[in-house]
C-alpha cells in the first residue's frame, strides 16, 4: 500500500482518483491547490504525488520545482490538457516521473502509478550490506560474509563515490540490481532518482524510444513528444539491466551518450545534453558476444571502467545459512507468522543444493516452505527443490521465476505439442495460485513469482484476473 497525494482543482477529478486508488488498496490524500499540497508534503510522508499543471494560484510547474528542490526522491506524475503539452515536457525535464494528457486512460494511469511507486522504492529503500544480524532487517539486503562477497563490498565502497561507469556481472538471480542500488545510495547522486531499465523486458523496437524519447511523427502512432529515460535520469543514475541483450543499433546510441553525454530524440534534430551516471548489468558472456559480432567492443570498453563480479551461490555455500535466516525473518514478518526454526537436515539440504537460480531461487524456496509450514519447524521434506508443479496447477513449487515455471511445466507436461494458448493458460493458472497463496497480496505474489509488481499487475489485467487486494 502506498500513500499518494492527488492535486487538482476539479472535485470530479479528485473523486475519480479517490475511487481508482482506493480500490487498489492505496492510501489517498487530496489537495485543490499547490500551496496546500506543499504544506502536506513538508509535514507528511508520501510515496507519490499526482498533480495537474494548471492550478489556480501557484501552478503545478512551480510546485514541481519546489518539490524537487526539497524532496528530490519523491516521484511526481503530472497531468495536462491537450493545449499545454510543451509545459508537460518542461515538467518532465524538471524531474517529473511521467506526464499524462487529460482525459487519460485509467488503466494507463494506474500502470504509471505502479511504476512510479516501484521506482521510488528502489531509490528510497536502503540496501543493507552484510549486517551482523539478519533478523532485524525490514528491507533489502546483500547477505554474505564469504571472501567472495567481501570483495563485492569493497568494490561497492571504492566505486560508489566516483562518477565511474560500472559493469555489474553475474548469473541471473545473484543480486545485480541490489548492487546497483547500493552503489547509487552511497554516491553523490543519492538524493536523485535511480532509473532502472530492464532492456530484455522491452521489445527491441520500443527500447530505443524508451531510452531516448521521440518527437511527433517519428513513427506511426507517435502523436506527441515523449521524453526518454536518459533525459529523465538527468543528474541521477540509470541502470541498464541486461545490457548484453540490446541490439547493435541501440548499442551505438548508448555509446554516444557515454562518450559525449548527448543525443537526439527519435525523429528530432534538437541535441539533448545530459548529466547521468550509467550503471550496466548483464549475465551474458560479453567477450563471447564481441567475438560473435553481437556486442560492440567499443561499448564494452566504455562500460567496463569498473567491473563488479557477483559470485554464484554455489561458489559461496557458507553464506547459505545466513541467507536462509534473513529470508525467514523477512517473509515471516510479511506473512505475519512466527519465524520458525530450521531442522539440521533441512539446513544441510539447503546448503548442499546447487541453486542454479542462485539467491533468487533460494528466496523463493524459503518463502514457499514458510507459507506451508506456517511457523512450525521446517524439515527437509518441506524444502521444494525440483522446480516443478507437483500436483497439477494447484500446488506450485516456487523455486523459479514465473517464466521458468511456465517453460518447465510446458516441457514436462506438453512437450513438443505445446502452443501459445496452452502457455497462456499455464501462466494464468500459476498467477492465480500465487495470488491465492498470498491472500491476493500483489506485492507478495510478485515476489513469489519472481516478477516486479508492475509486471504482475499488467499480467493480472491481461488475464482478466480479479486482484482484489494490492
Amino acid at each position: 500500500m502506498a500513500r499518494i497525494l492527488v492535486v487538482d482543482d476539479e472535485p470530479r477529478v479528485l473523486s475519480a482518483f479517490q475511487d481508482l486508488l482506493d480500490s487498489g488498496g492505496h492510501d489517498v490524500a487530496t489537495a485543490k491547490a499547490a500551496e496546500t499540497a506543499l504544506k502536506a508534503i513538508d509535514s507528511e510522508r508520501f510515496d507519490l504525488v499526482v498533480m495537474d499543471i494548471c492550478l489556480e494560484g501557484m501552478d503545478g510547474l512551480e510546485a514541481l520545482r519546489r518539490i524537487k528542490q526539497h524532496h528530490p526522491g519523491l516521484p511526481v506524475i503530472v497531468m495536462t490538457a491537450h493545449g499545454t503539452m510543451q509545459t508537460a515536457i518542461e515538467a518532465t525535464k524538471l524531474g517529473a516521473f511521467d506526464y499524462h494528457l487529460k482525459p487519460f486512460d485509467p488503466a494507463e494511469m494506474l500502470g504509471a502509478i505502479e511504476k512510479a511507486i516501484e521506482g521510488a522504492r528502489l531509490t528510497r529503500d536502503q540496501v543493507v550490506l552484510d549486517p551482523g544480524r539478519t533478523d532485524g532487517i525490514t528491507g533489502d539486503a546483500i547477505i554474505g560474509n564469504s571472501s567472495e562477497m567481501q570483495q563485492v563490498y569493497k568494490s561497492i565502497g571504492r566505486v560508489a563515490s566516483t562518477e565511474a561507469t560500472v559493469l555489474i556481472r553475474g548469473e541471473s538471480g545473484t543480486g545485480k540490481e541490489l548492487v546497483a542500488r547500493a552503489i547509487h545510495q552511497h554516491s553523490r547522486r543519492a538524493e536523485q532518482p535511480l532509473w532502472v531499465v530492464n532492456c530484455v523486458a522491452i521489445p527491441d523496437t520500443l527500447l530505443e524510444s524508451e531510452l531516448f524519447g521521440f518527437e511527433p511523427g517519428a513513427f506511426t502512432g507517435a502523436t506527441v513528444q515523449k521524453v526518454g529515460k536518459f533525459e529523465q535520469a538527468n543528474r541521477g543514475t540509470i541502470l541498464l539491466d541486461e545490457i548484453g541483450d540490446v541490439s547493435l543499433g541501440v548499442q551505438a546510441k548508448i555509446l554516444r551518450v557515454l562518450q559525449e553525454r548527448r543525443f537526439e530524440r527519435l525523429g528530432g534534430n534538437e541535441t539533448i545534453h545530459v548529466d547521468v551516471r550509467v550503471l550496466a548489468a548483464t549475465n551474458r558472456d560479453l567477450e563471447h558476444a564481441i567475438a560473435d559480432g553481437t556486442f560492440r567492443e567499443d561499448l564494452y570498453h566504455r562500460l567496463n571502467v569498473v567491473t563488479i563480479r557477483i559470485p554464484p551461490l554455489r561458489d559461496r555455500k557458507d553464506d547459505v545459512p545466513r541467507l536462509v535466516d534473513y529470508f525467514l525473518s523477512r517473509y515471516a514478518q510479511e506473512l505475519d507468522t512466527p519465524k520458525p526454526p530450521v531442522a539440521s537436515d533441512a539446513l544441510k539440504l539447503l546448503r548442499e543444493s546447487p541453486w542454479p537460480g542462485n539467491v533468487r531461487q533460494l528466496a523463493h524456496c524459503v518463502q514457499r516452505a514458510l507459507i506451508f509450514t506456517r511457523g512450525y519447524p521446517i524439515q527437509a521434506a518441506d524444502i521444494p527443490l525440483e522446480g516443478k508443479v507437483a500436483d497439477g496447477l494447484g500446488s506450485a513449487v516456487w523455486t523459479e521465476s514465473l517464466e521458468d515455471l511456465v517453460r518447465r511445466f510446458v516441457a514436462t507436461y506438453a512437450g513438443d505439442h505445446a502452443h501459445e494458448h496452452f502457455m497462456v493458460h499455464v501462466e494464468k493458472s500459476l498467477i492465480a495460485e500465487a495470488l491465492r497463496q498470498t491472500g491476493r497480496n500483489q506485492t507478495r505474489a510478485a515476489r513469489l513469482l519472481g516478477l516486479t509488481r508492475p509486471t504482475l499487475h499488467a499480467k493480472i489485467q491481461k488475464h482478466k484476473l480479479n486482484p482484489e487486494r494490492r
